[in-house]
């Protein structure tokens, strides 16, 4: 339970259909839930260009893995019974800031697509350049606070 008994619920982050927990990943490996939700907060792990069907990376472009980020985040919102129009905070990272106005661009375009309320609305935002990603080909990652309902 949660604070003020609210319950927590659990929903894994899978790749390959094997949940990336402990043993199924080795002591050294990421291992993460897809999602937590906590009353009516939706909590998304970042989410990047990985395929969750075999681990690859889905996309070369900024613009194709910024599209592979949002389908993800899209996906996993819609899994736990929420949408895209409920994001509240995105934290995105970028391995070059120079992808910036590329990344806006097409975020814009996926948002008038699947979630046009935050287009007129959107939400709260941090942007930063990291020394890394999780892997070398990922170019950007997508970490993501949302609500089950408005």
């Amino acid at each position: 339970m949660g604070e003020a008994g609210e319950t927590v619920r659990y929903y894994p982050m899978k790749v390959g259909g094997v949940e990336l927990t402990y043993p199924n990943v080795n002591a050294g490996a990421g291992k993460y839930a897809a999602a937590m939700v906590v009353g009516n907060l939706v909590f998304l792990s970042g989410m990047t260009a990985q395929s969750e069907a075999d681990g690859s990376c889905l996309a070369g472009t900024i613009e194709e893995q910024v599209t592979a980020c949002l389908e993800k985040v899209r996906l996993h919102l819609e899994e736990v019974g929420s949408s895209l129009e409920n994001v509240v905070k995105t934290l995105i990272i970028l391995k070059d800031i120079e992808y910036y106005p590329r990344m806006r661009a097409t975020e814009l375009a996926y948002y008038q697509k699947y979630a046009p309320r935050l287009v007129k609305e959107p939400p709260a935002s941090t942007v930063f350049q990291a020394a890394s990603l999780a892997r070398p080909e990922f170019l950007v990652e997508w970490d993501v606070v949302a609500v089950l309902s408005r």
